[in-house]
């Protein structure tokens, strides 16, 4: 058995025990899932080690070509404080480094979110309903209800009665499409994975056997 063949076992093999959980909850399942688990730990902490750690910090404290950044020590103290969370006595200087995280994430993304996905649904709704084919009018006159509609349902300072309720009713249902298609295709894409495994076990792993019994070249 050479190493690609022990390879393709034991992806099948992971692949059986993965599926095992449609029967029911059993060991072979809780095995491959703390194997998943455990593996893409390991993988991610080496990796923002290797790529984040040691490029944007250590290297700006420390830099090759020689000397010492005193600033950049205190980076490295609010990461101290986030692993102070494991010492119940010191958990609350991790909400420091918690505050410090998501005050800056949530201003710099704000940002962002308004110039490519605000901004931008605002320009793709502000368009000319009297230029193009048919279709294309119907369409845009469809994007602007479901844009007004949908932002009426979310609405909540008036009540929903009336030509309100009515609108927000449409949006609603607009939004129900919309999560609809969505769910769609996250389940079209469940099944392309599906598919995938089912192709290694028909084509790659199964193969395998008759060359382990001998009965194959």
């Amino acid at each position: 058995m050479n190493w690609e063949i022990l390879g393709i076992w034991l992806g099948a093999l992971v692949t059986f025990c993965l599926y095992s959980f449609l029967y029911r909850d059993n060991p072979f399942y809780k095995f491959a899932e703390h194997l998943f688990v455990g593996m893409s730990a390991g993988y991610w902490v080496i990796y923002n080690i290797e790529n984040v750690l040691i490029p944007n910090w250590w290297q700006n404290m420390v830099p090759p070509q020689g000397g010492f950044n005193w600033i950049w020590i205190i980076p490295g103290i609010f990461v101290l404080f986030m692993l102070a969370r494991m010492v119940p006595k010191t958990a609350g200087l991790s909400r420091l480094s918690l505050g410090m995280i998501i005050g800056a994430g949530a201003g710099l993304n704000m940002v962002s979110f308004f110039q490519t996905n605000a901004m931008a649904q605002v320009k793709g709704t502000i368009i000319s309903v009297a230029a193009g084919s048919a279709w294309d009018i119907f369409s845009s006159v469809v994007l602007v209800v479901g844009v007004v509609s949908g932002l009426v349902y979310f609405f909540f300072s008036k009540a929903h009665t009336g030509f309100v309720g009515k609108t927000a009713n449409v949006g609603i249902t607009i939004l129900m499409i919309a999560f609809g298609a969505s769910f769609g295709y996250t389940i079209m894409a469940r099944l392309s994975l599906l598919i995938g495994r089912s192709q290694f076990l028909l084509e790659d792993w199964l193969p395998t056997i008759p060359r382990l019994l001998g009965l194959g070249g």
